[in-house]
């Protein structure tokens, strides 16, 4: 799939089938996330891949929206160092890396025809307990990948988005 094909296919897939996903086509998921653009090329993230129906379904339970990762063939829980208090502009650098490196993931699935949903973290404890994340790390994200059950990939011809021309504003707003 080319890449304007996969931004045109992409969705949030909350329902997947039993297939697992090849290693081979992990890895290359994990790899755009690793080469994602960062601000000052600081790569604050850490990538925790599981694949374990165990594990899923512990992760599943860190976020009322993340019920999807139960049923994934694998779950990416997206991990990074907090920033202090008080240092507002580089806690929005961090939330602005981390949201990149989980797109490029998402569209490198999409463009291997996996599906992918990703969800907050809103019990930190639970996610350190599954992860095995030490106590200076936490969860920001948990993204599910996996094969969707209710139908393929493909693209989006009339997506549930405003017009182009009411979000575009050349030159000024």
């Amino acid at each position: 799939m080319e890449t304007w094909e996969a931004i045109r296919s992409r969705r949030n897939v909350r329902s997947f089938t039993d297939q697992p996903i090849p290693g081979d086509h992990l890895d290359e998921i994990l790899e755009a996330g690793r080469r994602a653009p960062s601000s000052r090329n600081w790569q604050p993230w850490d990538f925790v891949v599981v694949t374990s129906r165990a594990t899923l379904t512990e992760l599943s339970r860190v976020h009322a929206g993340a019920a999807h990762v139960a049923d994934a063939a694998a779950a990416v829980a997206v991990v990074a160092t907090p920033v202090p208090p008080g240092e507002d502009r580089r806690r929005g650098t961090l939330y602005f890396d981390l949201g990149q490196a989980t797109m490029s993931m998402m569209l490198a699935a999409t463009g291997l025809r996996i599906g992918s949903g990703h969800a907050g973290v809103s019990d930190q404890d639970l996610a350190r307990k599954v992860l095995g994340l030490p106590a200076d790390k936490f969860c920001a994200y948990v993204v599910s990948f996996g094969y969707p059950a209710d139908r393929a990939l493909s693209m989006i011809r009339h997506p549930d988005r405003r017009p182009l021309a009411q979000i575009v504003h050349r030159e000024q707003y």
